[in-house]
């Protein structure tokens, strides 16, 4: 058990540890970076955009994959081989392709662009890039099977005879399916919800070349901190913070989801 815990000791722990150390003391010994972080309107501004993007992503992910899923799970033989197939051949594809994918379709003269004016919907082109529509739409596109994954593992492994019982004892199917099935699908909703969310905070390559200086996320901001301006201190100082948010939220999640499990528990 040693060798399992050193590796992630110097590998893992090891590295956050650093940053975490260098936060304080570079350029100086203190909270001087901390006390920039949290008292300038800047970063402050750019955490809680970081928070909205990814609530915005995993709320659209969460409406497009549930209904989706729910077809697929009903869905038998080769046509569910065929969605599924579909759904996982997408997270073979690079984050980078697939942002530049986006980034053809939002430019001024992109595809979608051209569509709207040609059809008299627009009388000129739409400065979508960059924005916060065309990174939302590109993170979506990314998160997606990360969302619909769980809960159709979640919705597969639901006894379909509760729901034959419910119509035997006179619910109609709507009924049948916000009564028995929705319940039974929360601890995917919950897993999907909880993994969108928490990969969004720290997402960097499509709200890079898609957001601009127009969005900025906390992980361009570090990059940009490390890279072009050399102050590891600050990017170190944004990096342990988004951390510790990431941290809280987790836990915050896992006290959510205890409490509702307990509650369904109790209930039965």
């Amino acid at each position: 058990m040693w060798l399992p815990a050193a590796f992630i000791g110097v590998f893992f722990v090891g590295p956050i540890i650093a940053v975490a150390v260098r936060s304080f003391f570079d350029p100086a010994p203190g909270f001087g970076n901390y006390a920039e972080v949290l008292f300038s309107g800047i970063y402050l501004q750019v955490i809680w955009n970081t928070l909205g993007t990814a609530l915005i992503v995993t709320f659209l992910c969460l409406l497009i994959a549930y209904p989706l899923a729910y077809v697929m799970a009903k869905a038998k033989g080769s046509m569910l081989a065929v969605m599924t197939s579909i759904v996982v051949v997408s997270l073979w594809t690079s984050v980078v392709i697939r942002s530049y994918a986006w980034m053809v379709i939002f430019q001024r003269r992109g595809v979608l662009n051209n569509l709207l004016t040609s059809t008299g919907l627009t009388d000129g082109a739409i400065n979508f890039l960059p924005g916060a529509i065309a990174v939302n739409v590109g993170m979506v596109h990314i998160m997606l099977p990360f969302m619909v994954l769980p809960i159709l593992s979640n919705m597969r492994s639901i006894d379909t005879s509760l729901l034959t019982a419910a119509s035997v004892m006179g619910a109609n199917p709507w009924l049948s399916f916000y009564k028995v099935f929705l319940p039974l699908s929360f601890p995917g909703i919950s897993a999907g919800s909880a993994l969108v969310f928490m990969m969004s905070l720290g997402f960097f390559v499509t709200p890079a070349l898609l957001g601009g200086p127009r969005h900025l996320m906390v992980a361009v901001l570090i990059e940009q901190q490390a890279n072009r301006m050399l102050n590891w201190g600050m990017a170190s100082a944004l990096a342990t913070v988004l951390l510790l948010i990431t941290v809280v939220l987790y836990l915050l999640y896992l006290r959510v989801v205890r409490y509702a499990g307990g509650g369904a528990q109790y209930g039965r």
